[in-house]
Parts: structure tokens; C-alpha cells; sequence
């Protein structure tokens, strides 16, 4: 039996070589997410695969389980002790080899089996690893699974099993590929940037725009694990400025930022000037909308205002609902409530049947963009742009505090903003119209100006994010409100980025 795992330990030692490091921390919201090897070793790793197992077997669902991994030069080897531990606990495990994200979701369906573990850090830096795990397609974990997983492993709980079984699928890669170009071509002759940041989208994306029609400028597609550009996260300016600058020099149509694991979509339009992902969501809900009426989406805390607003979305019978931030809340939102479409502000996007199968795909997105400039061929991705109501919003933005410390310094934040609501007191010059409390606060004023601070689910960081419909300077206004209260609280540390004020 696997000695109980313990956190205390130190590379390079005796004890690290023979006994399961699992740092508790590394259980989150929805993923699993460690510094590698501090933080977990390949031990470690064993323990996570044999409580997974576990968990299959006590929640009675079958105990088979699609296992990939991304593009990182530690990563295969996270996935081997994982498959290791997986196959103490007696479960068939189906090898999918290098993957994103949404193919090992799509494998799930196309092998019918139950469960995923998806060896990725995402867009995190490099030393991270991580794990996105699901038992029933095509959700994955929430808060109760990352619970009751962390139980089993950190007591050493498991239940070791004979029978387990180890199957290599070498064909998914092009079973995937083959299921996301099966559709009509585009007939308007597109020049897509495709963006990878050098992450494992490079495998995969150049090949599907192309085979679907568009004339693809391929930026940083090589697999480089180094990552030696910038990260590949499309909610980072760096990789976005390099997407621009790549539009601009080759007068693309628009430009495509995929992420690490595949699973999120950045865009930019022909200007060379970013669109925020909500905001294309808005978009992509406006045209859908036109072909589905009364669609419901459902998007999250982060995202803009205009997704209840619009006039056009209010023309065509769409309702939004407003969800927790995370990949897991909103695919579960999603596949509960039978929306059509959830948009996060990161660049999660959820196609529902009939245009997907309920999970966040990448590619599934920027096909998505693709098909609706083709269905509007005398406009540009900044005509549509424009085509919206002018906002003033901000980059995510998110200030480092600690794990230990990040949701207390959030109900904080909330009991503050609450006293304020309930004493009628002004915020940046206006009156609270409500407080939106399902995943930290979002703090909507009297002209629907609004400022968000929540936890980040992924890293030792909070999130903050403001925008406003009527002008710059109470976008500013209500920022500089959030920021200094930040400011009071010592755990708070500094911004990633932050707007002029």
C-alpha cells in the first residue's frame, strides 16, 4: 500500500524518493494545479491517480477513464505516475497521448467513456502541472469532487484494486480533427493569424482552419515547451500585442489566440486592436441568436453588461444569465439549463447542441468567429465591433494574495461593500443598484458601471475587473474605489496590470 502521502517534504532527499508529496493547496476549485515537483512528486501523482480510482469505484461509475497530456517537458511523465496509480485502483485507463483539452472531452464521447484526467497547467508558467478531471461527460469537477478527492488522497484512502487495464488510442488526434473539419467549407476566403504561443494548440488548430478553408498565417505553432515568446494565455497582453502586430503586418481578417490546453480562444480583429472574449461573446450571441430565437446563454461574473442590455439581443427574444467564473460552473450551468452558448470572459466558450456537445473547445470558438463573418460577408470583424454599444471596460487584472488568504481577504471585500449598500452610501460618485454576490462581488452602480473582485480558482491572485456604459471616467471612478480598498489589506500584493487612473 502507498504510504499516506505527506506535504512537508524536500527535493532531493531520502524521503521525497519514497514517500508521496501532495502540497493540499494544489486541490482548487475545479482543477488540480501544482508547482512540479515542489509542490507534488511523481509519488505524489500515484496517490492522486489511486484516489481518483477510488472515487470512480465509491461513486459506483464505471471505472474507465481517458488520460492525455499537454506539451510540457515534464508532462508525460506526470501522466505515467498518474496512470500508474490509476491502474493500482483497477481502472481501465485510455491513453489518448499528446492532446488538448477538448480532445480528450471529445474522446470521452467518441469512446464512450466515463471519466477524463487531462494532465495540463493550462497558460500557467512553466513548473506548473495540473489536472482537469471529470466522472461524467461532459462535466467536469466542481467544489464537492475537489473535496472529496483531496479526502481520499491526503488520508490515504485508497482502495487497491486487480483488473486494471491499459489501452493506447494513437488514432484520437485524427478522429478529433476529422470531427471539427466534417462540416461545409467556408465559401468567404478568410486570412486567419493562428496564434499558439507555442503550447500544444500548434498540433492541432493551423490544421483545422485550413482544412475548413481559411488562409492561415501560422504565429508561434511550433511546440516550443519553453514557451520562448510568452506564455500561451490569450488573456495576456504580451501574446495579444504579438497577435496584432501579426494581423497588422499581413492584413489578416482576424486573428485567433488559442491557449495551452486548447480549451480557450483570444481574438483580434482586423485593426490590430484586441477584442475582450465577452465581448465577442456579445457578437457571436447576436448572431446566433438570429438563426436560434430566444436563445439563453449563460455567462460569468467577469463578463460585460451588454449581455442584458443589447438592444439586438433584446430584439431577438435572448436572455442571459449570470454564473460563478470557472470553467466547471459555467459547463455545468450550461449542460443543467440547456442554454445554447456559455461565454466566459477568459475565453472559455461552451457550444450546447446543436452546436457542440457541452464543452469548452478552443477551435470549436474561432470556427465559431469564422462562421459568423461569413454569414455577415460585407462586414469586418470591426464593423461588428463597432456594431456594438460602446463600453469602457478593463483587462483582467489580478493582484497577488495568497492561497491561504485570498477567500478571507474576498469576504472582506464583500461585508464592506454590503455595509455600504445597506447604509445607502455612494460609490464613485453614485448610489449601489445591486450587489451580485455568486462568486465574490460585482458591484453594479446606478448607471450600470460595475467593478468585480473575486479569487482567482487557478493561482494565489484575486481578480479584478471594471466597466462602465456611459463613460472612461466612471470606469476609472469605480476602480479606483476597488483599488483602494485593496490598498487596506496587506495581503494584497501587486497588480499584473492596471489601468491608468
Amino acid at each position: 500500500m502507498l504510504p499516506k502521502p505527506r506535504a512537508d517534504l524536500k527535493p532531493n532527499t531520502a524521503d521525497f524518493e519514497r514517500i508521496a508529496l501532495v502540497k493540499p493547496n494544489g486541490f482548487r476549485e475545479y482543477d488540480a494545479r501544482w508547482l512540479f515537483p515542489e509542490e507534488i512528486n511523481l509519488m505524489g501523482l500515484n496517490a492522486v491517480g489511486m484516489g481518483l480510482a477510488t472515487m470512480l469505484a465509491r461513486r459506483g461509475v464505471p471505472k474507465r477513464i481517458i488520460v492525455g497530456h499537454d506539451f510540457r517537458w515534464y508532462s508525460g511523465s506526470v501522466k505515467q505516475a498518474l496512470m500508474t496509480g490509476l491502474l493500482a485502483g483497477g481502472s481501465e485507463v485510455h491513453d489518448i497521448g499528446l492532446a488538448l483539452s477538448p480532445m480528450a472531452y471529445f474522446a470521452q464521447f467518441a469512446l464512450d467513456v466515463e471519466g477524463v484526467a487531462m494532465v495540463t497547467a493550462s497558460h500557467n508558467d512553466n513548473g506548473w502541472t495540473g489536472i482537469k478531471m471529470g466522472l461524467s461527460r461532459p462535466l467536469t469537477f466542481g467544489p464537492d469532487d475537489m473535496l472529496q478527492l483531496k479526502d481520499i488522497v491526503l488520508n490515504g484512502d485508497f482502495e487497491t484494486k486487480s483488473g486494471g487495464r491499459y489501452v493506447f488510442h494513437a488514432d484520437m488526434a485524427d478522429r478529433y480533427i476529422a470531427s471539427l473539419t466534417d462540416r461545409p467549407k467556408l465559401k468567404r476566403k478568410l486570412k486567419v493569424v493562428c496564434a499558439c504561443g507555442n503550447g500544444t494548440a500548434g498540433a492541432f488548430a493551423p490544421q483545422v482552419l485550413a482544412a475548413v478553408g481559411c488562409e492561415v498565417v501560422p504565429l508561434h505553432t511550433d511546440l516550443d515547451h519553453s514557451f520562448p515568446h510568452h506564455n500561451p494565455n490569450p488573456e495576456d497582453m504580451a501574446m495579444l500585442r504579438a497577435v496584432s502586430a501579426k494581423v497588422l503586418e499581413t492584413r489578416a481578417d482576424v486573428g485567433l489566440a488559442f491557449d495551452g490546453d486548447g480549451d480557450r480562444c483570444g481574438v483580434v480583429a482586423n485593426d490590430g486592436h484586441e477584442i475582450f472574449a465577452d465581448k465577442v461573446g456579445v457578437m457571436l450571441a447576436r448572431d446566433l441568436s438570429a438563426i436560434y430565437k430566444n436563445a439563453k446563454f449563460v455567462v460569468d461574473v467577469k463578463s460585460t453588461g451588454l449581455f442584458t442590455t443589447d438592444p439586438v439581443l433584446i430584439a431577438n427574444g435572448a436572455t442571459t444569465a449570470y454564473w460563478k467564473t470557472g470553467h466547471s460552473y459555467i459547463k455545468r450551468y450550461n449542460f443543467e439549463h440547456k442554454t445554447l452558448v456559455g461565454f466566459e470572459k477568459s475565453g472559455h466558450f461552451f457550444f450546447n447542441t446543436p452546436l457542440g456537445r457541452g464543452y469548452d473547445d478552443g477551435i470549436v470558438a474561432g470556427l465559431a468567429v469564422c462562421d459568423m463573418l461569413e454569414r455577415a460577408p460585407d462586414k469586418t470583424m470591426v464593423d461588428l465591433r463597432e456594431a456594438l454599444p460602446k463600453t469602457w471596460g478593463s483587462p483582467t487584472m489580478s493582484p497577488h494574495c495568497g492561497d491561504d488568504v485570498k477567500y478571507g481577504v474576498v469576504d472582506r471585500v464583500i461585508t464592506h461593500y454590503k455595509n455600504k449598500f445597506a447604509a445607502n452610501e455612494r460609490i464613485a460618485g453614485q448610489k449601489i443598484r445591486e450587489l451580485i454576490t455568486v462568486n465574490g462581488v460585482r458591484v453594479v452602480l446606478e448607471d450600470g458601471t460595475w467593478g468585480l473582485i473575486r479569487a482567482s480558482s487557478n493561482k494565489p491572485e484575486l481578480v479584478v475587473v471594471v466597466e462602465s456604459p456611459t463613460t472612461e471616467a466612471n470606469m476609472k471612478a469605480i476602480f479606483r474605489d476597488l483599488d483602494q480598498l485593496l490598498a487596506t489589506m496587506p495581503e494584497v500584493g501587486a497588480y499584473n496590470q492596471k489601468i491608468a487612473v
